[in-house]
């Protein structure tokens, strides 16, 4: 396998990388920051409910939702991302998702140690201090014939521009997520006091990948991984993509006679999991849209939970018998997310 040792990359670029090796059949490691701040939003979200994108634009921040679950995060120099690209039928991975995160994570959790920060991975997608402060968050899921696993070092982190970048009710609630995201959220900096020089941590982070994935070849950024990058740039920054969870139904509660529009929210262990549905005469579900910050592999599949709901009864056994059938036929895999958290969702929509 080969790693991909990066420095700081311009634009969105830091994120698209993975997305264009994926698609080019590339194996191995990448080692990258971004060279300007950015917001990535998970695969499965609504960016509309969950960044604050009239803050984004006036203060130029982009905002690009990458093909992997997860939730709205702010990124930036301050971060070293590690992600992982290898074909889905490699022998040499786990299958099961979990198995994944939990294999893959070692080497971000081992480079922490090494600086004298006792991490431990924490299902279903962190990576916490022996104090239980995060100091990671991770995503995964499938591109094409390929599998990616991404996570990002923090070696300090924006507090306040997080904070502001996501979309909340009011500002009472926007200084919560901030004053949480002091208590619960660490860095290399707050732990250590200062922050170990970035090449130091990019070699031991490779050494310590080294120990699961074999011998790294360093391979340099070419000329046709930058045009495969300029190439699916346009469909990543197109509205159409980054609304892609954003749901078609009319706002309000009550459209026309015996229509209703309604909206779930449910917190799962594998995160958090929203619904819009438009319901016919309180009995049939006509259309339905489910987002959210967890991830699911097939990431597709997500298409095919919607479509199997849609006129069904309005009744949580039915949609519990629904989506667990689609799990099973589509052989999904969602850690911390079952059938019965979608229905919950969806039945319980007010």
């Amino acid at each position: 396998m080969n790693v991909l040792n990066l420095d700081k990359l311009p634009g969105q670029d830091s994120m698209l990388i993975f997305h264009a090796l994926a698609r080019m059949g590339y194996e191995g490691l990448i080692i990258v920051s971004p060279a300007q701040p950015l917001v990535s939003v998970g695969y499965f979200q609504d960016t509309a409910k969950e960044v604050d994108l009239g803050y984004c634009r006036n203060a130029t921040i982009p905002v690009m939702r990458r093909e992997v679950g997860g939730g709205a995060t702010y990124l930036d120099g301050n971060q070293i991302f590690y992600q992982v690209v290898w074909d889905s039928k490699n022998p040499n991975f786990p299958r099961n998702i979990k198995e994944i995160f939990s294999y893959l994570s070692e080497p971000p959790c081992e480079t922490y140690r090494k600086f004298g920060i006792n991490a431990t991975f924490r299902a279903e997608n962190d990576i916490v201090t022996d104090k239980g402060k995060k100091i990671a968050g991770e995503g995964g899921g499938d591109i094409g014939d390929s599998m990616v696993f991404v996570g990002g070092i923090l070696m300090d982190f924006d507090y306040a521009t997080m904070s502001r970048v996501l979309k909340v009710p009011d500002e009472k609630f926007r200084d919560k997520i901030y004053k949480s995201m002091e208590e619960n959220l660490t860095t290399m900096k707050r732990e250590l006091g200062v922050i170990p020089p970035r090449e130091e941590i990019k070699k031991i982070l490779i050494e310590s990948f080294e120990k699961i994935l074999g011998a790294l070849e360093p391979v340099e950024l070419d000329d046709k991984t930058i045009s495969k990058i300029r190439e699916i740039e346009k469909w990543f920054t197109a509205d159409s993509f980054l609304h892609k969870k954003t749901p078609r139904i009319p706002q309000g509660v009550k459209i026309k006679e015996g229509i209703e529009i309604l909206y779930g929210l449910y917190k799962a262990k594998g995160g958090l999991i929203r619904s819009a549905e438009e319901i016919e005469n309180k009995r049939t579900i006509k259309e339905i849209v489910v987002s959210g910050d967890f991830n699911l592999f097939p990431k597709e599949a997500l298409n095919d939970i919607e479509n199997a709901l849609k006129n069904k009864d309005f009744d949580e056994e039915t949609i519990k018998r629904e989506v667990s059938r689609t799990y099973e036929k589509k052989k999904i895999e969602s850690p911390g997310v079952g059938p019965e958290d979608i229905a919950k969702t969806v039945a319980e929509a007010k």
